[in-house]
């Protein structure tokens, strides 16, 4: 419970809040089916070639797109395509879009800025300077606000959709200040949005609790037949967690020798195959190098990385990821920024980023997509039994001056496993709010 965040929200705490400039964590408006995507319009700017095929994106997700500046309004979304800026001086662009509009964007609002992938010395200044400027309005935004920078390649204009109905709604409501890359190539559009992921199967590995309990539930909220596998200990929690959403269990140590083969066996012989492969399986063997034992160096390396190569392996080499198939990992922010006492930890997630950047080279333009997500302070039991010094600073430490909760990492592993996202491929985004630590 972060009752820091219920002080600040208090008559009192909200005064001292304001006058001390302590952080204020906003409540975040999250995914609710209930609610429309945004709480107000949608204001749409630039001169790229994006304009229109993200305003029609727009009119398909039922958003309103206001039909002009007008400071008096609260903005759900400010959405720029920068498409167009192609040398230093047209930066002046963003300037004369945003200055206007940017405090009239209200809470939870969302800020998107599309870029392209540079064609000349000139645009890649350009665009590159657009990073800084994405995430620098992260950090100022207040009451929730996230913002985004999306480089549409050539080609790619219709793939926009998936992304933008996860970055311009609450089931990004712990992403802010990312970067992510589309791609051209087919994509897979569902018959029904609310259930993208209907009649495809989903393995989801350290499914018994935690964030692995969560991406269980958000797959098969979005249809998915969900496998959940987990230790043999874990047993009654895995069939908890696998009645919650109609899927089933397998209980296995992904260490033993014939794991990969055990688990691939399963998906093909009870499934015929699987969609959606989430490699979330992950342990803590914490100590600073000096003090750390050998088992607590090998058995991290074990189960966080060597286990998610050997299984990936038997995957492709039995042909059992059928077509637009999805392998998405969990990286931390751990493996970015490091952190004492986790050099065995870090060196793994680190090494999920590896992965992601030689599988998704290898299946770049097929319609299978590798991708991780990288977690920051999420609220599960494991965090909360962090002393509570540490615990505060890693609610604190970021644009958004809290903790986030399993769901926002699932709901990010869902906009992956999308069949939609096929243009979403080698992208490693971390749900850390805006931490203000690593890249």
């Amino acid at each position: 419970m972060d009752r820091y965040q219920s002080f600040a929200r208090s008559g009192l705490g909200r005064f001292v809040v304001g006058k001390l400039g302590l952080p204020d964590p906003y409540p975040l408006r999250r995914h609710s089916p209930a609610r429309p995507p945004l709480d107000g319009p949608v204001l749409l700017g630039g001169g790229g070639r994006l304009v229109e095929p993200v305003r029609a994106v727009l009119k398909s997700i039922g958003l309103d797109v206001a039909a002009g500046q007008a400071t008096d309004d609260r903005y759900g979304a400010l959405v720029f395509d920068a498409t167009g800026i192609d040398r230093t001086e047209r930066l002046r662009e963003l300037y004369e879009f945003f200055h206007p509009v940017i405090r009239s964007l209200g809470p939870c609002g969302r800020v998107v800025v599309l870029g392209t992938p540079p064609a000349s010395a000139a645009s890649r200044v350009a665009q590159r300077a657009l990073e800084g400027f994405t995430r620098s309005v992260g950090k100022e935004l207040k009451r929730g606000g996230t913002a985004q920078l999306v480089y549409v390649a050539e080609g790619a204009e219709g793939n926009v959709e998936s992304t933008l109905r996860f970055l311009l709604s609450g089931r990004s409501a712990y992403v802010s200040g990312q970067v992510v890359d589309i791609d051209a190539g087919p994509v897979e559009t569902p018959d029904d949005w609310s259930q993208p992921l209907a009649g495809k199967v989903a393995l989801v590995t350290g499914a018994a609790r935690g964030i692995g309990a969560a991406i269980a539930g958000v797959l098969g909220r979005d249809g998915a037949h969900v496998v959940c596998l987990d230790m043999p200990g874990q047993g009654d929690a895995l069939s908890a967690v696998a009645n919650r959403v109609n899927g089933s269990t397998v209980q296995l140590d992904l260490t033993s020798a014939d794991a990969p083969a055990r688990v691939v066996e399963h998906l093909t012989q009870r499934h015929g195959g699987v969609d959606v492969v989430v490699h979330n399986a992950g342990i803590t063997r914490d100590r600073t190098l000096g003090r750390m034992d050998e088992g607590r160096w090998d058995a991290v390396v074990a189960v966080n990385l060597a286990s998610q190569e050997r299984v990936n392996q038997v995957l492709f080499d039995a042909g059992a990821l059928r077509p637009n198939g999805r392998i998405i990992g969990v990286s931390s922010i751990a493996g970015i920024a490091g952190n004492v006492g986790q050099t065995n930890y870090a060196t793994t997630k680190a090494g999920v980023i590896g992965l992601v950047d030689s599988l998704s080279a290898l299946v770049d333009g097929t319609g299978t997509t590798v991708n991780a997500v990288a977690p920051g302070f999420i609220e599960t039991k494991m965090t909360a039994a962090v002393p509570l010094v540490i615990r505060e600073a890693g609610r604190r430490m970021n644009s958004l001056s809290q903790g986030g909760l399993p769901v926002d990492v699932a709901e990010t592993i869902a906009w992956f496993a999308h069949p939609a996202s096929a243009g979403v491929n080698g992208n490693v985004v971390r749900v850390c709010g805006q931490s203000l630590l690593g890249a």
